[in-house]
């Protein structure tokens, strides 16, 4: 019996990104990607968020640049965050390799000065959705790609502590070519129902995904006017199951997260003279309907770290506020009910020079 050889590239890219640019990121400052990472724990009392950046190289014989930060958010402490230099693996997780990852994987990135620090094992449990794209601008446009229900057990040190837990939380990659100006700024949030089933590394044991999962998206670029991208998709087990579009949606804001709430990160973020931003919304409500679906995402902010982002072209930084709340979760889909509460994370992005 003769046994197939699979040739793995006819499976898609290594990825996680394909090669979309001859020779790597080397079509100038504004082309980027991003693995973004962001968890809760299953108490809720502890969230990390990491993001790892690859960004266009500055001239066409320099190499792209390599960035990483890492948040991590609990209770008794508080926001602690790494400079934008946090170590990272030279091919970190992903669950959009191809051939996607079987079983659990290590996944670490850690401040130089080793708190806060991720070390944990993860899987996938679910499907992403399809690649979707917001064009704006000239000539620029962001494309991001979502997956919830990502499971991880391991060691996240905070504040100097280290200690064992079990994560659930969300995956996103993020390609394009834009400049913050340009961007304008966008909402973004995702919340998993609560997942008790413990032994997400357990490579044997296929664990199940959360219940339900809900994500979020509403791109507001400068111009034009007619730009916004948005959507608001329903995760059942594990599997996509609606995908509201951005004209089925209508998103509200009420009140402001008290400033006192609000951390600046990364550290020397204060030496980009950041000046005031924008409030971060207090309670934000988002309610899609296609025909007899319908489905109502209501989230109320607790805290927020502010991260402040250089702009290459002025000297106003980018804020991306990474927000923790309760979140209450109600609609019906396929003649099915969908019902949960839970902690989400949600981020609220603005302009560089609108403050």
């Amino acid at each position: 019996m003769t046994r197939a050889v699979v040739d793995e590239r006819s499976l898609g890219p290594a990825g996680p990104f394909p090669a979309g640019v001859p020779g790597g990121l080397r079509g100038g400052p504004l082309e980027r990607q991003w693995l973004h990472y962001a968890f809760l724990s299953r108490g809720g009392d502890l969230a990390v968020i990491a993001n790892l950046s690859v960004l266009g190289a500055d001239g066409a014989d320099e190499p792209p640049h390599r960035r990483g930060i890492v948040l991590v958010h609990d209770e008794g402490g508080g926001w602690e965050a790494s400079q934008f230099n946090a170590s990272q693996q030279d091919v970190p997780w992903s669950s959009f390799r191809l051939p996607r990852p079987r079983g659990a994987e290590r996944f670490t990135v850690a401040a130089v000065a080793g708190s806060p620090a991720l070390d944990v094992r993860l899987r996938g449990t679910g499907r992403a959705c399809t690649s979707q794209c917001a064009p704006f601008g000239d000539g620029e446009f962001l494309r991001w790609q979502s997956e919830p229900g990502v499971l991880g057990s391991g060691v996240v040190t905070a504040h100097g502590r280290a200690r064992e837990v079990e994560l659930t939380g969300y995956h996103e990659r993020v390609r394009g070519r834009w400049s913050w100006p340009a961007l304008g700024g966008w909402v973004f949030g995702f919340v998993n129902a609560a997942h008790d089933a413990p032994g997400c590394a357990v490579v044997d044991a296929e664990p199940a995904p959360p219940s339900a999962s809900v994500v979020f998206t509403l791109v507001q670029p400068r111009s034009p006017g007619d730009a916004a991208n948005g959507s608001l998709m329903l995760w059942r087990d594990g599997r996509l199951v609606r995908h509201f579009p951005r004209r089925c949606l209508e998103v509200a804001v009420e009140g402001g997260l008290d400033r006192d709430s609000v951390v600046l990160v990364p550290p020397l973020a204060e030496l980009l003279d950041a000046p005031v931003c924008a409030m971060v919304p207090g309670r934000l409500v988002l309610s899609a309907r296609m025909g007899r679906d319908h489905l109502l995402v209501d989230f109320t902010s607790r805290a927020a770290a502010r991260i402040a982002n250089p702009c290459e072209r002025g000297l106003r930084p980018f804020s991306v506020h990474e927000t923790l709340g309760p979140c209450r979760v109600r609609g019906v889909v396929s003649g099915r009910p969908v019902a949960f509460d839970t902690r989400g994370i949600v981020e609220f992005a603005g302009g560089a020079d609108e403050y």
